[in-house]
């Protein structure tokens, strides 16, 4: 009985999170196909987190079985450091993508960028 259970569960999971990235990819499809005119930028960026968050709770409740075990501060604890190796990931990225497209990301000569760069620093070339 209880390996019935388990097979509902991760079939109910899997079909969940199915749907959920089905109804992500068709708002965004929706979205492109309609030239950008039926949804507003910010109304598909909410639904978009707001099914990547019932997403993640999927994943946590249906896979990994958060809250089923006998010692639910251990899956805090994972949890917490996932959360922050994820945190670290996502914003250092953005970190060094910002500054990669400050420091040479223009399209220009390096010259040109050598010359942006000084401008926008505030350093004056003593001549």
């Amino acid at each position: 009985m209880k390996d019935k259970l388990t097979a509902k569960n991760y079939i109910a999971g899997y079909i969940f999170s199915l749907s959920l990235t089905l109804a992500a990819f068709l708002l965004v499809w929706r979205y492109v196909d309609s030239d950008r005119q039926l949804l507003s930028e910010g109304f598909l960026l909410a639904w978009i987190a707001a099914l990547a968050i019932v997403q993640l709770f999927t994943q946590l409740v249906f896979f990994l079985h958060l809250g089923r075990e006998s010692k639910p501060r251990w899956n805090l604890i994972v949890l917490t450091f996932a959360a922050t190796i994820v945190i670290v990931l996502v914003f250092g990225s953005l970190w060094i993508m910002a500054n990669l497209n400050y420091r040479g990301g223009h399209g220009t000569s390096p010259e040109q960028t050598e010359t942006y760069i000084i401008e926008d620093e505030g350093f004056q070339l003593h001549q």
